[in-house]
């Protein structure tokens, strides 16, 4: 994915299949983390009584709770929508990264290409990807939001398929892709973020004395990627929440005054840690497999 030295020649299909691949695998790694980050957000928007203790507290305390009282699967609730979503939005969003990069340089560009570029390429895949993904995501949160039950208390769903069918069923076909535009934003803002910056870091370290393309190049510019995933995301996420939980807010944008008002700005990076926790490590296990799968799609000269 770096500009330095030449790139390997693969076929959008072979990119699509090791980005998808790759994604799914960083899904199942780190998916504890994301269901627990969802019990929190949740937890804090709906906490109208100030009496009550909270029940979740912090990343890890969440994560053994819902294991404690659900069983360890339940850390993995949502994994099968989240697996759709990442054959689907993280096939397309990294797949299309280096086709759209170079449509944004030209064919006939040398040398590396500018950090805004990279970007642009970046944001424009993020949002297409999720605009096909949203349904996904969709249903990869209800069944997470999904806590303990009292006895006899049926499931919403039945499982990931179920969830498709009653959305469609109860709420219409366009239900499926509730909160796209704010999800297009987000995803864009982060895809643009990670993708980028991994690009970038990566291109920088091959070029520091002693550094090649190679597992440790591959760690750093993961974790680099995940640092300027959640600086630049962490903002987007809290509004987010805040919109979620609260009708007070007429626009994201009065969200983001309101909050910058009465909060102040440290307040957008609220659960920075844990952010990155989750966010870091499913970078650098992402872009480690990334760059070890798609050696086998690297097609030879003459085919």
């Amino acid at each position: 994915m770096a500009d330095h030295g030449s790139k390997p020649d693969i076929s959008f299909a072979g990119r699509f299949t090791a980005s998808a691949i790759s994604a799914c695998f960083a899904e199942l790694c780190t998916i504890p983390l994301d269901t627990a980050k969802v019990r929190l957000q949740l937890q804090r928007n709906l906490a109208a009584d100030a009496a009550a203790a909270p029940k979740y507290r912090g990343l890890l305390g969440t994560a053994a709770t819902i294991a404690r009282e659900e069983g360890a699967a339940a850390l993995w609730k949502g994994i099968v929508p989240g697996l759709h979503r990442q054959c689907i939005y993280g096939g397309l969003r990294i797949g299309l990264y280096e086709p759209v990069k170079s449509l944004y340089v030209g064919k006939d560009h040398v040398g590396d290409v500018p950090l805004s570029k990279k970007i642009a390429a970046a944001f424009t895949t993020g949002a297409i990807a999720i605009s096909v993904a949203n349904p996904t995501d969709l249903v990869k949160v209800r069944l997470q939001a999904e806590g303990k039950l009292a006895p006899g208390v049926p499931r919403r769903y039945a499982g990931a398929m179920d969830a498709y069918a009653k959305i469609v069923r109860q709420e219409g076909f366009a239900a499926l892709w509730t909160g796209l535009g704010p999800n297009v934003a987000r995803n864009a803002i982060i895809n643009a973020a990670e993708l980028a910056s991994y690009d970038q870091v990566k291109q920088t370290i091959l070029k520091l004395p002693g550094f090649k393309d190679d597992v440790v190049t591959h760690l750093l510019s993961g974790l680099g990627a995940g640092f300027v995933a959640v600086c630049v995301g962490s903002p987007v996420d809290v509004v987010k929440s805040r919109m979620m939980g609260d009708s007070a807010y007429t626009s994201t944008l009065d969200c983001f005054v309101k909050t910058l008002k009465n909060d102040g700005p440290l307040a957008f990076y609220k659960g920075f840690l844990p952010n990155f926790a989750r966010l870091g490590s499913w970078n650098v296990i992402m872009f480690l497999t990334l760059e070890q799968v798609q050696k086998m799609f690297v097609r030879k000269p003459g085919t």
